[in-house]
Order: C-alpha cells, then structure tokens, then sequence
C-alpha cells in the first residue's frame, strides 16, 4: 500500500515538471510593431472629413484643404515629403450657412514623438460669411483630379527641374475656389515655406489643366 502511494505521488510530480516550463528557457514577450505612418491624396481625405463635418452642420461645405509636409515632421525622418502626391497631415476647413460658422478638421496619419494623434481631429469654429472671396465654399462635384495628378502636371511646368536639384524639398498641395475664375484649383507648392514657396503651380482641379505659375 505504501509502495503504490509513493508510486503515485512520484508521477504525479513528474507530470508537474514536465507541464511546467523552466523559468530560464521562457520565451521573450514580443514587441507589438510600430505603426507605419500612413499618408493619403487630398481627394480621398477630403471625402472622409466632408463625412465627419456633416455630423456638426448637415449643411456643411468644404472651403479649403491644405497638406503639411516637411522633413521630420512630426519628429518622423520617414515623414513623406510630397513626391507622390500625398500627404501624412491634411486640414481641412468647411462652413456652415445655418450656423454662420466654419470649423477646422485635421486628419493625421503620421507617426512619431511629436506628431499629431491619428485620424481625425476636429478643430475650433470662426465666423463665417459666404459671400467672402478668401473663404467661398465649394461644392466637391468639381473635384474630379486628386492631388497626385495635379503633381504630375506642376512636375511639367518647373517642378521636375526643382525636386531635380533639392531632393529633400517638400511638396504641399492646397486646394480651393477661384470666385472670379469660378474654377476649383490646386496649388501645388514647392519649398519648405507653403506661404512663400519657391515656386507655385496652380492647376484646374476639374480638368488637371495647367492655370498658371506663382512665384
């Protein structure tokens, strides 16, 4: 009787070691990847702040939207630059006729210590007036060509020679409405300064024409 107790108390503590993994040979715990910075065209991401802007005025309209590249954003040194049309920070400004007032959205796909948090972001309300030339809405029947067609036109006329010279150089793209001209356009900016680029195409966001150059 005795034997068959000390039997069955040696296999059980067998079966314990053998379930039971040594504390030296655990496997490290692994670390989750780090996110990639995403980066989208003008169009794409305009559709997707129109959709939330809605939720704050049904009759919200878009009136601008404007990309912010540059080298390390965001404390980011894989922040993209622009060279393909696209962008890892877009603002966007819409307005609402109702409530006379025009709000700020921010979408962000960039990544880093200092960068934005992702996805969208709303932002603060301003007065708005819609008869106003530098804030006139517009509606996004007329944008038929994305940012990174609207690149492959300004590439054409002073661009390419640019980006030749300074491959660092960043690219930011705006869009918005031209009352006299009554034409949705692009500009296309080139420089580490968007408010005085070295150079600016302006390019029709209906047709992917060719508006003229701005320096």
């Amino acid at each position: 009787m005795t034997g068959k107790i000390l039997l069955t108390l040696g296999m059980a503590a067998m079966l314990c070691a053998c379930s039971s993994s040594p504390s030296g040979n655990s496997a490290p715990a692994e670390k989750p990847a780090p996110k990639q910075t995403d980066a989208e065209t003008g169009r794409i991401v305009l559709q997707r702040l129109y959709t939330t802007s809605r939720g704050w005025a049904p009759d919200t309209q878009p009136i601008s939207i404007q990309s912010q590249n540059y080298k390390n954003a965001g404390g980011n040194p894989d922040a993209p630059l622009g060279h393909d049309g696209k962008s890892a920070v877009w603002r966007g400004l819409f307005g609402s006729r109702s409530r006379q007032a025009m709000k700020t959205y921010m979408w962000s796909g960039l990544t880093g210590p200092d960068a934005p948090s992702p996805g969208i972001n709303p932002g603060s309300e301003d007065s708005f007036n819609p008869n106003n030339t530098s804030t006139a809405p517009f509606d996004l029947v007329y944008l038929k060509i994305d940012s990174d067609r609207a690149l492959e036109t300004a590439q054409k006329h002073g661009g390419a020679a640019l980006l030749k010279k300074n491959a660092d150089m960043p690219v930011n793209f705006s869009l918005n409405w031209e009352p006299r001209r009554q034409m949705l356009v692009w500009h296309v900016n080139y420089g580490k300064n968007s408010n005085e680029p070295d150079l600016s195409v302006v390019v029709n966001a209906t047709t992917n024409d060719f508006v003229r150059v701005e320096k």
